[in-house]
């Protein structure tokens, strides 16, 4: 029946059930989960979606939205028989407003789309990460996500300027209508960014751009230890506006530059090297950025560095940084997405590195993220003679005990990538009881019938 209703509705090639689409949009980029969708929906409008999902409420079945897949916490992944709804054919930059600096678009927009959209009106759309080309935006805004240039420009709630969603109950909401200041009651706007669909299907995004940056010229340093890679952020906070401050261990550039057949930055090899991007538009500040290198250096922090000369420069030597997550992808990893305040990194990291090498003594273990803005990104590489089930039994009862020493430093078990299906039994590390039982109560408000994402976050 279910089949049939859908079939009538949206047979005009928005209705797949042939397994290779089921397997395709059924998942996400985890691997820890079969994928077992009934059927997938590529609706064309927002009334298709609100037809949707009241449909789902009449007879009873379930829906998991599905932007770009390219998730990392099973929170796109159909594996009970649920209705995938997937939004590519959503994909159109509706409108643009010069004057507000406001671009409105349909969830299914590439993040790459907007950012070239903006460069073209000379604006700049500053939410960037390494799944820019694939990812989509209804995708970003449900997850809240951040990526490399957090640490000036922020998530990207800090971006979305307005929503319209459709609630689980079918109820279309137009939400914030891109005002700067509304002080009118709650800001739902806000609740539902980072709901990870469980709340409403996102159908259109008011995004706010800002001026691009001049000259991002970027740096590239060889650090002794993780604490000296946090002395660094501090000394080049108090003296340059940093747009990214990312670091990555030697074990992952050894895998970039094998895989990608790169070339080594400088002969200096360390433990550890952090990137540092800033606008360089004086020569003011590329003295100062000089200055600061050879402090550095002097305290014994830095052994090795070297500076982009070119935009062409600055890319190759991202590249060693955002091409870190493709380059291992093929060992399975095993990931943890974890933050604690900025202030307590150097201990925090030294605790977690210290037990995850007691824990993996025969796991390969990649240190890479964020840092600048209290986010590390910990992978465990699969070895190859071990089973996938196996591999990642064990990992996961090692998360247990990374995430207690979360709890402890009072951070999070998931800093960009949400909770979804991986994160959901540890939840508990990052939100009290209390929290747990609003949210709950909160879904309930929004999705009365549980038929939006059921299973994420948490159970019912």
């Amino acid at each position: 029946m279910i089949l049939e209703r859908l079939a009538a509705q949206f047979g005009d090639g928005g209705l797949k059930t042939d397994a290779d689409s089921l397997q395709q949009y059924g998942k996400d980029w985890t691997s820890a989960y079969q994928p077992d969708p009934l059927a997938v929906v590529l609706p064309q409008d927002t009334e298709q979606v609100i037809a949707l999902v009241r449909l789902a409420n009449e007879i009873g079945f379930a829906l998991v939205p599905s932007g770009g897949r390219t998730g990392l916490s099973g929170g796109a992944v159909a594996r009970d028989q649920e209705v995938v709804v997937a939004f590519d054919r959503m994909n159109r930059i509706l409108d643009f407003n010069a004057v507000d600096r406001h671009v409105i678009c349909e969830p299914g927009v590439v993040t790459e789309q907007v950012q070239q959209f903006a460069e073209q009106q000379g604006l700049f759309y500053p939410v960037d990460f390494a799944s820019s080309g694939s990812s989509q935006i209804g995708g970003n805004v449900a997850t809240n996500a951040g990526g490399i240039k957090v640490i000036r420009y922020g998530m990207t709630r800090q971006w979305v300027m307005g929503l319209k969603v459709v609630t689980g109950s079918g109820e279309l909401l137009d939400l914030n209508r891109g005002l700067v200041k509304n002080a009118t009651g709650y800001d739902f706007r806000q609740l539902f960014i980072g709901s990870e669909g469980t709340l409403g299907l996102i159908v259109e995004v008011t995004l706010a751009l800002t001026r691009p940056p001049e000259d991002p010229t970027v740096l590239l340093f060889a650090v002794t230890d993780m604490v000296a890679s946090m002395e660094v952020l501090q000394l080049f906070q108090q003296q340059l506006q940093l747009s990214a401050f990312e670091f990555f261990s030697d074990e992952a550039l050894n895998h970039v530059i094998q895989d990608k057949g790169l070339q080594r930055p400088f002969e200096t090899r360390a433990p550890f090297y952090v990137l540092i991007e800033f606008e360089n538009d004086s020569e003011a500040r590329l003295e100062k950025s000089m200055e600061l290198f050879e402090s550095c250096v002097e305290s014994g922090w830095v052994v090795d560095g070297t500076i982009s000369q070119s935009v062409g420069q600055a890319e190759s030597l991202w590249r060693l940084r955002e091409d870190i997550s493709e380059t291992i992808s093929r060992f399975s990893p095993y990931k943890n997405d974890i933050s604690v305040k900025v202030s307590r990194i150097p201990d925090f990291l030294s605790q977690v590195d210290e037990l995850v090498c007691a824990r993996y003594p025969d796991f390969e273990i990649i240190w890479f993220g964020h840092i600048g803005d209290g986010n590390v990104h910990l992978n465990i590489l699969k070895p190859a003679d071990l089973a996938l089930a196996e591999f990642q039994s064990r990992c996961a009862r090692v998360s247990k005990e990374v995430f207690q020493l979360v709890q402890k430093f009072g951070g999070s078990i998931s800093a960009e990538h949400g909770v979804g299906l991986l994160k959901k039994p540890f939840l508990h590390s990052s939100r009290d009881s209390a929290e747990i039982e609003y949210m709950r109560a909160v879904k309930k408000v929004f999705d009365p019938n549980g038929v939006l994402n059921p299973g994420k976050i948490f159970d019912k």
